[in-house]
């Protein structure tokens, strides 16, 4: 053991400080991003984040990506709900009960929660979310969203029958039935029609608040 600590290599008084100071430097490294949190942790440019984010051969907008996932799952539940279980629940209240269940449930467990993940920043897809808050009020008024969007395709439907039956005279058919590609289509519209009216209600009180702050200000 002797001969071995005579072979090693004896280093200076200054390689010895640099190496101490190396895992100085280090070891404050790893408590920085240890005790790293929102509060204390600087703002990253999306720019910057931009550099580091992984990058694919195909590459869809974010608005293309939101609105095939609403029209996939809206017609995702439509070919499970409305077809597999239309034998078994023929009674059109009892379906639309059910159906507007599912897409309630569909809605805040899937689609919120996909929009959550793929997000670079948080918050950063809330603005494709009726309801983008977490909790036990959120997940009720989703559902109670899915009722409404519900009847508003299930009246768009009525609406476009009736007025063909009108033009051809063919009452003892219907025209356009309902499929998952379109039932995906017309829900996905009406959640995009309802979002962009919540957004601009949004911004006209939040410019009447700035307006009243500039006036107060004065």
């Amino acid at each position: 053991m002797a001969k071995n600590n005579k072979n090693m290599p004896q280093r200076s008084s200054r390689q010895l400080r640099e190496i101490s100071d190396y895992y100085k430097l280090n070891t404050k490294a790893v408590d920085d991003l240890v005790n790293a949190s929102p509060e204390n942790t600087p703002e990253v440019p999306r720019e910057e984040l931009e550099k580091y984010r992984s990058k694919s051969g195909i590459h869809l907008p974010r608005w293309l990506k939101a609105v095939l996932l609403k029209a996939w799952f809206a017609g995702a539940a439509c070919f499970f709900i409305f077809w597999g279980l239309g034998l078994y629940l023929t009674n059109l209240l009892d379906m639309m009960l059910v159906f507007g269940l599912a897409l309630g449930l569909v809605t805040d467990l899937l689609v919120n929660n996909i929009f959550r993940f793929a997000a670079r920043v948080p918050g950063e897809n809330d603005s494709w979310m009726m309801f983008p808050q977490k909790g036990m009020a959120a997940f009720f008024l989703n559902i109670l969203y899915a009722f409404f969007l519900l009847f508003c395709v299930y009246f768009l439907y009525q609406g476009i029958n009736l007025a063909i039956t009108s033009v051809t005279g063919q009452v003892d058919s219907v025209p356009v039935g309902v499929e998952p590609i379109l039932f995906g289509l017309f829900y996905m519209g009406f959640d995009l029609l309802f979002l962009s009216m919540k957004h601009l209600a949004l911004r006209i009180l939040s410019d009447a608040r700035a307006k009243v702050r500039e006036e107060n200000g004065k």
